[in-house]
């Protein structure tokens, strides 16, 4: 009978990206905002993230995420339980992945359905999940996916910055296959909070009375020491902060010349845990570098909880930027408990707050003095 269902979506998959192919490109204003009655009782079709038309179950129960941000999503809309396989990635509990650290007990048993967004057709067809739920970012083609397994694949953007469209977007996409609209616009209405209060407190700042910053020892295909920074980094970008490495014209997380940083002389210096050790190792060989560095003589060296594994975590990137907000403009955050904040986003996101076991492990907001 599994057979026959395979054989039979698979039928029905094929027929309907046919049916559909000339909607692929559709405008943003043709694009349904509801789910719409399917002809087969008991489904429904829905508009994902690809601008595909996706028959789903009327009600899905059980799926699997495959790639960047699939199931972190996925846990920030409080469907964690819906999951019956993940990544070989996903299953280890990481305090870098919050959704992971809080959800261990539930996936550290689950099935392996595929490796860093390269999805097993045939782990996935044994576990047999409604849906296939996958970020834009897997290195798989959804279509060619639905076709091997049978399985309808939902497509969402994901999001490897901070509140930007596709996290928007990756929400409203979710909430409607799982039913829970109303979960993504409380979601929505709080995301948006977060960002215009972060914009608002700073706005007013002259530019000229921003202080320069500069962030290391930021993750990127690996750990980095003092020289792994980023420009747009998401947190000071929520901030309008003067973050130094935009004026490289580079994007994203690269390596700079520390002699660069030295140049720069920022007035702030901020340290993601993950670099720490190759940091310290770095102050232990050359300390004269370090200390002739202005925010290291006066004290201005501060912590970042490392938010980029597996892309950037929504939930700590915007802790980190209360954090940061608190130490920058601290005169616009007098008002602000950074850790009561940070306490207030993950119980949002994730349900609970586990601030206490970050800082437990060593993760936690507070000045930093080199080579301790």
């Amino acid at each position: 009978m599994k057979l026959l269902k395979k054989c039979s979506a698979l039928a029905l998959a094929l027929a309907l990206s046919l049916s559909l192919a000339a909607c692929a490109d559709a405008p943003a204003s043709a694009r349904p905002t509801s789910s719409a009655p399917s002809q087969a009782s008991g489904t429904r079709l829905i508009t994902d993230g690809a601008w595909r038309q996706v028959e789903v179950p009327e009600t899905v129960e059980s799926v699997v995420c495959v790639g960047v941000g699939a199931l972190r999503y996925t846990c920030y809309m409080g469907a964690a339980d819906r999951v019956v396989g993940v990544e070989d990635y996903e299953n280890q509990p990481d305090l870098t992945r919050l959704y992971s650290y809080v959800n261990g007990e539930r996936f550290k048993d689950l099935p392996v359905i595929g490796t860093n967004g390269s999805p097993n057709a045939e782990e996935i067809i044994t576990v047999d999940p409604q849906v296939i739920v996958m970020s834009e970012y897997a290195s798989a083609d959804a279509d060619e996916l639905a076709a091997r397994t049978g399985i309808p694949v939902v497509v969402v953007p994901g999001s490897d910055t901070t509140l930007d469209e596709k996290a928007y977007e990756t929400l409203r996409v979710l909430g409607e296959l799982f039913g829970l609209e109303e979960r993504a616009e409380e979601l929505t209405a709080y995301l948006d909070g977060v960002k215009e209060d972060l914009a608002a407190r700073t706005a007013s700042v002259p530019e000229s009375e921003r202080p320069s910053v500069y962030v290391a020892g930021v993750s990127f295909k690996g750990v980095h020491g003092f020289e792994g920074t980023e420009a747009h980094y998401g947190p000071f970008e929520l901030l309008n902060a003067n973050n130094l490495a935009d004026a490289t014209g580079q994007s994203g997380a690269f390596d700079i010349d520390p002699e660069q940083v030295l140049a720069w002389d920022p007035d702030v210096i901020f340290l993601d845990f993950n670099g720490m050790d190759l940091i310290n190792e770095g102050y232990a060989k050359n300390p004269d570098f370090y200390n002739a560095l202005s925010a290291v003589k006066n004290g201005k060296v501060y912590s970042q909880i490392s938010f980029r594994s597996y892309a950037s975590n929504l939930d700590t990137a915007l802790a980190d930027a209360y954090y940061a907000g608190s130490v920058i403009y601290p005169e616009q955050f007098a008002d602000v408990d950074p850790v009561e904040k940070a306490g207030e986003i993950f119980t949002t996101l994730l349900g609970e707050n586990p601030y206490n076991d970050l800082k437990e492990a060593g993760y936690e907001f507070r000045p930093i003095v080199l080579g301790e």
